[in-house]
């Protein structure tokens, strides 16, 4: 499948990447510290990923200045002496880059409810709707598990995370994580938030009991729903949000920064 490139600059994409990251933390999908988002420069094997160092203060309140460029061993490109270094789960990113070319946006999160049906060994159910028909997809298309908790701090480790995490958008991590990839940073982090819905909702009604899936009938509907009708582009831009993903975003990106107006 064709994709355009979208012209973007590194600075831009890096505003984007930061946005994604307080969006991430405004909405308790990680916290503190622990995370990280990232998107490919389309047209080059460079990633912009939230960095590391003394002078962060957190995935919620990360800026453009905590973004930096590395390439797919996860080095630093035209490093400044700032104190600023790659996380510690880089090659999370570069290897699921350098496995899916169609890949432009990576995000790796701690939600709490996804780790808790990790470490509870309980399936996420397709339970609801049109409740939310984007998670919903999630549970029906099958959510693969990572089943090692520890850091992915060496290449093979990421290597072996991509070969569970293939053809699938999404991953549990158990007692660790998650990660999703997509075409765009935007629609990475907003995967992630899906995925903790759909786990939060499966959680709560695991502890009412009587839990249910719907029916198989509904079921088959929804696997037949285009959900970017009236809204799909005639081709994917390389690294940019569809038109559907791109009028979701908005509301949690103003929501995060706090516009009320």
């Amino acid at each position: 499948m064709k994709v355009e490139q979208n012209g973007e600059n590194v600075q831009q994409i890096k505003e984007r990447v930061a946005q994604a990251c307080r969006v991430l933390g405004v909405f308790d999908i990680t916290p503190s510290i622990f995370g990280h988002a990232s998107a490919r420069i389309p047209g080059t094997d460079r990633i912009l990923i939230r960095a590391r160092g003394h002078e962060e203060s957190g995935v919620r309140y990360t800026s453009d200045l905590d973004v930096i460029e590395i390439d797919l061993d996860g080095r630093r490109i035209g490093g400044a002496d700032d104190g600023y270094s790659a996380p510690l789960e880089v090659h999370i990113h570069t290897q699921l880059y350098r496995r899916r070319p169609d890949v432009f946006g990576v995000v790796h999160a701690h939600p709490s409810a996804a780790v808790l049906m990790t470490i509870c060994d309980r399936p996420l159910l397709p339970i609801y709707g049109s409740y939310d028909p984007f998670g919903l997809a999630l549970a029906l298309n099958g959510i693969p598990t990572f089943d090692r908790s520890i850091l992915i701090r060496e290449p093979n480790l990421g290597s072996q995370l991509a070969t569970a995490m293939e053809g699938s958008q999404v991953c549990l991590m158990r007692g660790h994580g998650i990660t999703t990839v997509a075409n765009s940073v935007e629609e990475a982090a907003l995967l992630a938030i899906q995925l903790n819905t759909l786990a939060e909702m499966n959680y709560r009604a695991s502890a009412i009991g009587n839990v249910r899936s719907i029916s198989s009938e509904d079921q088959e509907v929804f696997r037949q729903f285009e959900i970017e009708s009236g809204n799909k582009q005639r081709q994917p831009i390389a690294g940019l949000p569809s038109r559907r993903i791109a009028s979701m975003w908005r509301y949690y990106a103003r929501y995060a920064n706090g516009d009320l107006a």
